[in-house]
């Protein structure tokens, strides 16, 4: 009976392995048709088909690879489902693809190769369709093994393996590699440390009140008008700039805007929902579901915004190369290479979503609605602070770095009380183990300041209490380290990180000499 059992399970997995894939076979092969129907065939008709499926082949990987970032948090604290995210997901990915695309995208992402310096149209092409298609390989790899990288940082790479190829060693803008590498850094530290400190700022506002509902009513409707705010301003300088042009000081007044009326709808439902829920600290995080599900859908929109571009932005430079016969830093976006960026992208999501999904919502560590909030207000705030300093940082590094800052936090916050509680038993050592307990249990139901007072006034009792020497602390720490983030999935996503652009890279010369070396006569 129990192999019967696993033969069934094992089926129907190869079901929907074969579902998935046969799904995702024919949305390429429907590029494909799609595609020769608008070639004058010949050389240049083939090249700019291949192109075009490896777009929407690169598209479904940032679908199935990126997108996690955005809702991986909202489904890991139940804020809403994986069914549920999905669709949220794909709808505004592709609409913010649709609206807020743009007309035209950078050929060369980020600059990072002079187009000038390569030889030829025909080059040109070939160096991009070599990017395009080692781009997408890599995200499809980390995504099979459960690595969240940045789509930006494989396209970089990409172009910058195949330009090299095609031109030589002085073809890149090595500062540009310099600020792409220091984003390695600069963009997990920033999320995981804004992520950390809005996480500290409720716990010492909110959880930490005798009268926890009381100080939820007070100030979850002030940290859902900053989100308002963040996201606000946020959505102008991602989104909307790309339809009407809005300098920052703008975005700025037209999120605090959007934040005042935020506030003044939240306070009354705030109240209604505090007046009903019982007074303990899971009851904060159902004021936190609605704001993390207009967060999810805010961040797909402006991700579809702006990292559609990785997808398409080298289509669209084969595509005006083969139109134009020139090689463009910029081009022109025609809808059908958006359509494949966008419907690319929602695929993706749909049908190898889940993995990642699940992955930065549940496994790295364990998320509840308040600490979702912290990793979607570090996502926005960042971005928003690196836009202005002209820092290339990652959305993907962002949020993963948010998760890994809470996990941390906790960590450390759960480690300090379990010293101070053993603290507290050794300075009562040779107290009746009733007045023990009756002192703990006044200590974990007094808030941050009364716990404070007890501490001092316990530590500054009578030298007979017995007091543990620096050695006896040193060994306490470590006995009472609690692990609640997973190392090894730090070290795989690390790791990860640090060979995308160089792994890219090295793909992109390799597929850039075999396409040279088949189409040279």
């Amino acid at each position: 009976m129990l192999k019967t059992e696993n033969i069934e399970s094992a089926v129907q997995l190869n079901r929907s392995e074969l579902f998935r894939f046969g799904t995702a076979l024919l949305f390429i092969v429907g590029i494909m048709l799609f595609t020769i129907v608008r070639t004058d065939g010949g050389i240049d008709g083939i090249l700019l088909v291949a192109a075009a499926m490896i777009g929407g082949y690169m598209a479904m990987n940032i679908g199935a690879n990126d997108v996690a970032n955005n809702v991986g948090p909202a489904v890991g604290s139940q804020a809403i489902t994986l069914t549920g995210a999905i669709l949220i997901a794909a709808i505004f990915e592709a609409g913010g693809a649709l609206i807020a695309g743009g007309d035209v995208v950078g050929t060369i992402k980020k600059g990072i190769i002079d187009p000038e310096l390569v030889a030829n149209r025909d080059t040109f092409i070939w160096l991009m369709i070599a990017a395009l298609l080692a781009a997408a390989v890599w995200l499809n790899i980390a995504t099979a093994v459960g690595a969240p990288v940045s789509t930006t940082h494989s396209i970089v790479g990409g172009v910058l393996g195949a330009g090299i190829a095609a031109a030589g060693w002085n073809v890149a803008d090595w500062y540009q590699v310099g600020m792409i590498a220091a984003s390695w850094v600069i963009s997990p530290v920033l999320g995981g440390l804004i992520a950390a400190g809005f996480l500290y700022v409720i716990k010492h506002t909110i959880t930490y009140k005798t009268d926890v509902l009381a100080a939820a009513d007070r100030v979850v409707p002030i940290l859902v008008s900053v989100m308002a705010w963040a996201f606000g301003t946020y959505l102008m300088l991602k989104g909307v700039t790309k339809l009407v042009k809005v300098s920052f000081p703008v975005a700025m007044i037209i999120g605090l805007v959007v934040a005042v009326a935020v506030y003044l709808l939240v306070r009354p439902y705030t109240a209604r929902l505090t007046a009903r829920l019982p007074n303990q600290k899971s009851s904060v995080n159902e004021l936190f579901t609605v704001p993390l599900i207009f967060a999810a859908a805010l961040l797909s929109f402006a991700h579809g915004a702006n990292d559609v571009a990785n997808a398409v932005g080298p289509l669209a430079g084969i595509n005006d190369a083969i139109a134009g016969g020139v090689i463009s830093a910029k081009a022109s976006i025609p809808l059908w290479v958006m359509a494949v960026g966008a419907i690319g992208i929602s695929l993706g999501l749909a049908l190898y979503g889940p993995k990642l999904i699940r992955t930065v919502g549940t496994e790295i560590t364990e998320l509840d609605k308040m600490r979702a909030y912290c990793i979607a207000m570090a996502a926005a705030i960042t971005v928003i602070i690196a836009s202005q300093l002209g820092l290339p940082v990652s959305s993907t590094h962002i949020a993963v770095g948010g998760v890994f800052g809470v996990g941390f936090l906790r960590e450390y916050i759960k480690s300090s009380y379990a010293r101070m509680i053993q603290d507290i038993r050794d300075h009562h050592v040779d107290h009746e183990p009733e007045a023990v307990e009756a002192f703990l249990g006044r200590f974990e139901a007094a808030d941050v300041i009364a716990k404070g007072e007890m501490l001092r006034e316990m530590k500054g009792q009578a030298a007979a209490d017995r007091l543990l020497g620096k050695r006896e602390r040193k060994g306490l720490g470590r006995v009472h380290r609690i692990e609640l983030v997973k190392r090894n999935l730090l070290l795989r996503i690390a790791a990860a990180w640090v060979i995308t652009v160089p792994l890219a890279g090295l793909l992109a010369a390799m597929f850039f000499f075999m396409i040279r070396g088949m189409l040279l006569p």
